[in-house]
């Protein structure tokens, strides 16, 4: 397996930066979709893992995040909607580039797998594979966490965007710094229905959500505080074709006894890795 850090651009001219991994021999093509604020090396343990398993793999920052800041990152069209439209539509394009004539697929950890129906050219994904994605809405958590999830989005986000110009999400533990449009947009769509579905005919003149009729696996842990069944279950909703199949994994069951929103992509929960490869082979 060789891995290389490339440059993906956007529509708009925006440069990601990206690391591809290149397989001895291919069987199929996937992009890795991060998480609002999580960097791309976050991902390089899965990459390898399925690059040595015989699929190409390219993960990748969004813009304003990793190593896809330049300058001002408020100056760069930074948003949850262009996260979709423009920098994953970019992402699947040079994923055909690089690895031409395969299945292309998507892994999404989080808002990876809640922006799908943004990208323009969403439909050429053979099916997809989710992680904690959820509609992430605040009125379906759980106390006591219920509460830091309020104070996160309803104080900490407005406070961090008017006295600094960004949201410094890293500060309680909420990954990278945001861009304010980010923060903000993020804020609404937990606070509403759906995620992205909160701004369908607002912010989001265009979508294809309701088109895509590709199987999708949306996997959740018993100790994630924020993607419950209720909040999980109201995303796959939001994707009115897709043929959704939810599976709970209870972290009792690990030898590392801990997943919450992140774990799955952590060395230490390897084991659960082989849901990746069964999902692909049963959709070659």
């Amino acid at each position: 397996m060789d891995r290389e850090d490339i440059k993906i651009q956007c529509k708009d001219g925006f440069e990601l930066a990206g690391t591809l991994y290149r397989p001895i021999t291919i069987k199929g093509a996937i992009m890795i979709a991060p998480a609002t604020g999580i960097k791309r090396r976050f991902y390089n343990s899965l990459a390898s893992y399925l690059a040595d398993n015989g699929y190409g793999v390219i993960c990748f920052d969004n813009r304003g995040v990793g190593d896809s800041k330049k300058g001002d990152i408020n100056q760069i069209n930074a948003s949850l909607v262009n996260w979709g439209r423009l920098d994953m539509s970019a992402v699947l394009e040079k994923l055909k580039i690089s690895f031409p004539n395969q299945s292309y697929y998507l892994i999404g950890h989080s808002a990876g797998g809640q922006l799908v129906g943004l990208m323009e050219n969403a439909a050429e994904i053979k099916s997809m594979f989710n992680f904690a994605a959820s509609s992430g809405s605040l009125k379906n958590m759980n106390y006591p966490y219920k509460l830091f999830a309020s104070f996160y989005l309803n104080a900490f986000i407005p406070f961090s965007n008017f006295f600094f110009g960004v949201t410094n999400s890293q500060w309680v533990g909420m990954g990278e710094p945001l861009p304010k449009i980010v923060a903000q947009q993020w804020s609404r769509w937990c606070n509403g229905k759906g995620y992205s579905a909160t701004d369908f005919g607002k912010e989001i003149k265009e979508h294809i959500y309701d088109e895509l009729e590709f199987p999708s696996l949306w996997l959740y842990a018993k100790d994630d505080q924020i993607a419950n069944y209720v909040n999980v279950r109201d995303m796959t909703l939001v994707y009115t074709k897709s043929r959704a199949e939810i599976i709970l994994i209870d972290p009792k069951e690990l030898s590392s006894k801990q997943l919450g929103h992140m774990g799955f992509f952590s060395s230490k929960n390897k084991e659960l890795w082989t849901y990746t490869l069964d999902w692909l082979n049963k959709h070659e």
